[in-house]
């Protein structure tokens, strides 16, 4: 039976592990910033997941693939987006936005952040 998942619970119960990463090396642009990702929920076929994510400082290039879409709300610290066109936007405490399918650009952490995300993929 399908329940409901409450990020708070999961977190403050230690029910999930942080999965540590770094940016490719190929990708890095400042830095080698830590990150820190708390998937809470993933969908039945595997096509949705959400969590908590956090990083230190540092900037990298991304490359979101034609089927992947990334709704975000950053909860604390402030990063910076700019895609290959230059156009860059900013997000801090409160601020949400979405990466869409096939954006690239640069992600850059000018404040650690933490975020809660929930990321889409489409076959």
């Amino acid at each position: 039976m399908p329940r409901i998942v409450a990020f708070t619970d999961a977190l403050r119960d230690g029910a999930v592990a942080p999965v540590p990463d770094r940016p490719r090396p190929d990708r890095l642009l400042r830095g080698n910033p830590a990150r820190h990702t708390w998937s809470l929920f993933q969908s039945a076929r595997g096509d949705v997941d959400c969590g908590v994510w956090t990083c230190e400082t540092g900037a990298w290039r991304i490359a979101f693939a034609a089927n992947k879409d990334e709704f975000f709300h950053v909860l604390a610290g402030r990063l910076r987006i700019t895609g290959e066109d230059g156009e860059a936007r900013e997000f801090g405490p409160g601020d949400a936005g979405v990466i869409p399918a096939g954006f690239s650009g640069t992600f850059e952490v000018i404040e650690p952040v933490r975020k809660h995300y929930v990321v889409i993929e489409r076959p």
